[in-house]
């Protein structure tokens, strides 16, 4: 084999390489990006089915229930506009509360209960996620 046949060889071998490899990296990031949405898009259909993406927005006022098992917790998100219900199987941060913001991890399922495997609570009192507080202010605009 010539020189100039093996420097293509060289090359075509490099090429594939990092082509293999960047394809593990996109592949990597598509499983590990989570999205935002609010109630509203839940409601309407535009939420992934069988993702994980997250949903925020202020916990229901009286919509916290305990099971027996003192485990698993139901509760609603809201916007003001839509509600999404929520079942979680952990404990709950401290700072969780109803009628205080809420941001949730998870899969909706297939009866429409969004399966949460993490709660985030809004860590003080003037922090809200940038997505959640504007779903909120649209919310608020639509009722007047």
């Amino acid at each position: 084999m010539n020189p100039r046949k093996k420097r293509l060889l060289l090359i075509a071998c490099a090429v594939a390489l990092l082509a293999g490899a960047l394809a593990l990296v996109l592949a990597a990031f598509r499983d590990n990006i989570v999205f935002f949405h609010t109630p509203t898009e839940v409601a309407e259909g535009r939420a992934p089915q069988g993702r994980t993406f997250r949903i925020g927005g202020m916990v229901e006022a009286g919509s916290v229930r305990r099971d027996a098992d003192g485990v698993t917790v139901y509760f609603a998100i809201t916007d003001m506009a839509h509600k999404v219900p929520v079942r979680y199987q952990r404990a709950l941060p401290d700072l969780f509360k109803e009628g205080k913001g809420a941001v949730v991890q998870g899969k909706l399922g297939e009866d429409g209960v969004f399966l949460a495997s993490e709660v985030l609570a809004k860590h003080d009192e003037n922090y809200m996620p940038p997505e959640a507080q504007h779903a909120l202010d649209a919310a608020r605009t639509l009722q007047e």
